[in-house]
Parts: C-alpha cells; structure tokens; sequence
C-alpha cells in the first residue's frame, strides 16, 4: 500500500518525460488525449519551448499535469497496478488536481479543461509585475506570521511547504521592502520567485470565484482513495468536501506542512512521489523522517518502485 504525491508549479524542467513519449504508446497516446481536449501542443513546448512558453502560467500548469498524469498512467500499465493498493493522493497547488485526475475522482478531460482555465485565470488576474512571491528559508509559518502581524506587513503566507520554508505573496514592492526586515529576524534567506503574479492570496479572489463556478459544474466521481486537500490539510474519501476545498484552494495558503503531518498520523509510511524533478521529497523529508520516499519521474526509475 502506498500514497502518492503530485507536484506543482516550479517543479517543471526542459524535456521532462520525454524518455516516457519516446518509449512507451500510452505515454505518447495520453500526451496526444491530453493535447486534443486542450487543443495546446503541450510536448512541443515542453520538449522544446521554442517560443519559451515553459514558464508561463497559463501552460506551465498543464505541462506538469500532463507530465505527471503520463508517468502515473505509464507506471499503471507497465508494472501492472492496482489503484485499489493506493490509499491516499494528494498533491501541491495545481499537483491536487492532478491527483484527483490519477484517482478518477474527476476524468481527464475535465481535469485537463479545468485545469487550462485555471492557468488562464491565474496568469490574468492581476496586472503584469506588480504582484509576487517570494520564498523564505529557515523559519516556519508560525515564526514568519508572527513578523508579519508584528509589523502590519500587507503580504500573505501562500505556501507553508516545510517548517523551514515558507512562500510568501504580496505587492512586488512590498515583498522587496519587507526583504532587509525578515533577514534581521533570522531567516536565513530571502528569494523572490520568477513568477507572474501574487498566487494563493487576496490577488486571487476574482479568479478563484470564477474558477469556483467551472469547478461546480465538474462531474465528480466517489470511490476509496481519499484525498488530502491543500486547503484544510484534511483527507476526504466525499466528493463534496472535495469539491468545496477545491473551490477555495487558488486564494488560500497550501498547507503542505499539515497536509504532509496529516498523511503521518493517518498512519502512511509509504510515499511515492509523481512528477519531474523530485521537488516533493525533499519538502517531505524536512517535514517528516518517518516516510519511506521513492519518486517516479524518469523511465530509470519506473520499475523501482512498484506500488
């Protein structure tokens, strides 16, 4: 038995899962599904991102998807598994969607349409440059929410990925005035993010509201696995819970950290990680020694670790 994680934007790299297409059809055929409902050429911009698309929101998203959709599927098919000896999914920001995809909560259509919307919809929501991120080392949310409140900060916790790491949002002045203040408060570094815009905060309401009514009409799907949602750090098996997290996931923090603890007292020991680039193991580790941790992202490693 074995639960699995999906990653999230920042985990995606030039070629990921190329071996995958080039060696296996139900690679290449779910790239090819995925690239049809979305009507995006997906492996020409992950495998060559000649008009540097990679990066940006609205098709970084569903490249990851993709990506990790088509290394479980593979994986699936290959090795024979039973999704019925997977117990628990869950994944990072847009990797939760993932998740609900690999564990048919949702099909891959509504996901993948879903999914480019979400893209859209975050890539938009605010003006260019004016709003970010940036990552906090060496510190956990409390310690950090402290400082912020202390000092009547207008910037927001939007990823608490491990008690030593912590994503903030903001006004991109705001994040780089505030930079010299949380150094002299210990964290021991400061970097802000190559991304478009100020994700899980206030920046994200409109959007979120509009994703929330495409995310009501999605056809949602009961069965075993349970899913530990970003938004309460919970794991739900009902798909309304499911469903209502969801819809308040794109304005609020990932709660990585207590979704990762959760999966621990539910008694989890097994975890493989789905996706490019092993970003998720690293994170869990620094949560929790207690987790034997295998990933799942080249062909090298696809007979190693059989669910």
């Amino acid at each position: 038995m074995a639960s699995i994680v999906f990653p999230g934007q920042g985990s995606q790299s030039l070629g990921m899962a190329k071996d995958f297409n080039d060696n296996f059809d139900i690679a290449r055929l779910t790239f090819e599904e995925i690239e049809d409902y979305t009507n995006i050429d997906i492996r020409k911009i992950i495998f060559s991102d000649e008009e540097n698309k990679l990066n940006l929101t609205q098709f970084t998203q569903i490249c990851i998807f993709a990506t990790s959709y088509v290394i479980f599927k593979t994986n699936l098919i290959e090795n024979d598994i039973n999704i019925e000896n997977i117990n628990v999914m869950l994944g990072h920001s847009l990797g939760e969607y993932t998740a609900l995809a690999c564990s048919n909560k949702i099909n891959l259509k509504e996901c993948s349409l879903i999914l480019k919307k979400r893209g859209e919809l975050m890539n938009n929501a605010v003006a260019p440059n004016q709003t970010g991120m940036a990552a906090l080392i060496g510190k956990n949310s409390d310690y950090v929410e402290k400082i912020i409140k202390d000092n009547n900060l207008n910037i927001e916790i939007a990823n608490d990925n491990s008690p030593l790491q912590v994503v903030i949002s903001g006004m991109k002045k705001e994040l780089q005035n505030s930079k010299d203040l949380f150094l002299s408060n210990d964290i021991k570094k400061f970097i802000e993010l190559n991304v478009s815009a100020a994700f899980h905060s206030k920046y994200m309401i409109e959007a979120q509201q509009i994703l929330s009514e495409h995310i009501e009409k999605l056809n949602f799907y009961e069965n075993k696995i349970k899913i530990i949602s970003n938004y309460d750090a919970n794991d739900h098996a009902d798909t309304a819970s499911i469903k209502k997290n969801l819809q308040n996931q794109m304005a609020n923090k990932v709660n990585w950290t207590q979704s990762i603890k959760r999966l621990e007292e539910i008694g989890e020991k097994n975890v493989i990680e789905i996706g490019p680039n092993k970003v998720l193991s690293g994170l869990i580790n620094r949560i929790s020694k207690n987790f034997d941790i295998k990933s799942i992202g080249l062909i090298t490693e696809l007979n190693n670790y059989k669910i």
